[in-house]
């Protein structure tokens, strides 16, 4: 698969600007790809590419949440940021390379016996994070179980033969076979190895298995690492929405990226109209 990829990547800069730009198809962990103010195109390339290669291309930032979030609409519209915004997609990146590329990588992975065939995402949003957290208890338990309801989805979508599922470590875990049985509970779970770096386990008939690996650093792989940049993507579109709600009624607001360290000196700002609006902080601040 990292051949094939290297191997379309290649192709589309010796194509040439006139046709594909000089921007390859880059898929890795996201937070090597974009970081807050720099990468953004990158980022959104890599992720509308994979999507075309599946037949979608969506045009608008409503239509982006319908394809890669489809269940995502109810909660979307109870935040006053989300419920009437959108805007023309992509942001940056440029629609005919996105276009000719995604058939150059798709040519390329057939050649080594590769498809993708789904990609998707589970975003909490805001109010749905702390009503989780605390029928969960902890945000570690509730991002584990939103994982898992994700996973399970997938693996039921795959009709039939061996499955593999390669998950990320949850905050530094070894151990999975509680959570594993929570989700699969007509299987017995089996434990192959336990350990700082992969804990692994299988389950099901010899003609239906299904193998879960949990990994630190598992964006080395590629399909966890298209995973984690589509729902980086989904992010950084949240926060379009939400700092243009904000930013439109407070004269000389700077938007925030969302992360602890401006996120006291944002609250701050739009505090006299967020009570003007009456909007709870529920809507917009983490509980934990």
């Amino acid at each position: 698969v990292a051949g094939a990829i290297a191997s379309a990547s290649r192709s589309s800069m010796r194509g040439g600007p006139q046709r594909h730009g000089e921007i390859p198809w880059v898929v890795a962990d996201s937070k090597a790809v974009y970081q807050s103010g720099k990468g953004f195109t990158t980022l959104e390339h890599g992720v509308l590419v994979a999507l075309t290669m599946l037949g979608q291309t969506p045009r608008t930032w409503r239509g982006l949440w319908e394809v890669l979030a489809p269940s995502s609409h109810q909660a979307r519209q109870a935040h006053p940021w989300y419920a009437d915004f959108d805007t023309p997609i992509p942001l940056e990146a440029d629609a005919d390379s996105i276009a000719a590329l995604a058939q150059d990588v798709s040519q390329s992975l057939a050649l080594s016996g590769v498809r993708l065939v789904t990609l998707c995402s589970r975003p909490i949003f805001e109010s749905e994070f702390n009503s989780l957290v605390e029928r969960h208890g902890s945000k570690g338990t509730l991002l584990s179980q939103a994982a898992m309801e994700l996973a399970a989805r997938c693996v039921e979508s795959v009709p039939q033969g061996t499955v593999t599922v390669v998950c990320d470590k949850h905050g530094g875990r070894n151990h999975y076979r509680e959570l594993l049985m929570q989700w699969f509970p007509d299987y017995l779970i089996e434990v192959y190895s336990e350990s700082r770096g992969e804990s692994l386990y299988r389950f099901g008939p010899a003609d239906r298995r299904v193998e879960f690996r949990f990994r630190a650093k598992a964006e080395g792989c590629l399909a966890t690492a298209l995973a984690s940049m589509a729902s980086k993507y989904l992010r950084e579109l949240a926060m379009r929405a939400f700092n243009a709600f904000w930013c439109s009624r407070v004269e000389g607001l700077k938007p925030t990226a969302g992360y602890p360290l401006d996120a006291a000196r944002f609250k701050k700002a739009i505090a006299p109209i967020q009570q003007r609006l009456g909007i709870d902080d529920r809507m917009l601040w983490r509980r934990r």
